[in-house]
């Protein structure tokens, strides 16, 4: 949403010459997503998603990118640990977490069940789980 986070890594985007290949959106995710998938020519087009955005809508993105990224394609969510508060028991978690950590449950056993996807949680600072489209 905020174009200055862009600005900040641009040096290093232009530096790898990559700059062609980044086409920087700004709007609310899943409006970005939803006008993406009006052009059929970008379904089943992308190689690479990184969300890192509302836990709440984290399986709404999980379906748009589904039908954008190609079979072999990669989907990384970010957060997936959720400060390790997705494996304590909830009386340990501070009230400021528990709404998300919520949310991150779902999603963590969403992805573990869905066969459309393949995945490896890493734990990587605040956790990163990576899905390949099958």
């Amino acid at each position: 949403m905020n174009r200055d986070t862009y600005e900040i890594g641009l040096p290093i985007i232009q530096k790898a010459g990559v700059e062609h290949k980044i086409n920087f959106i700004q709007s609310s995710a899943l409006s970005a997503l939803d006008e993406l998938l009006e052009d059929d020519a970008n379904r089943e087009s992308f190689d690479f998603a990184f969300v890192d955005a509302d836990k709440v809508n984290y399986q709404k993105y999980h379906e748009r990118l589904l039908q954008l990224v190609k079979v072999g394609g990669i989907i990384a969510y970010d957060n997936t640990l959720w400060f390790g508060t997705v494996a304590m028991p909830e009386e340990f978690v501070k009230e400021s977490q528990k709404r998300n950590r919520l949310h991150i449950i779902e999603l963590n056993k969403f992805l573990a069940n869905d066969d459309r996807v393949q995945i490896s949680q890493v734990p990587l600072g605040d956790g990163i789980t990576i899905c390949r489209r099958l």
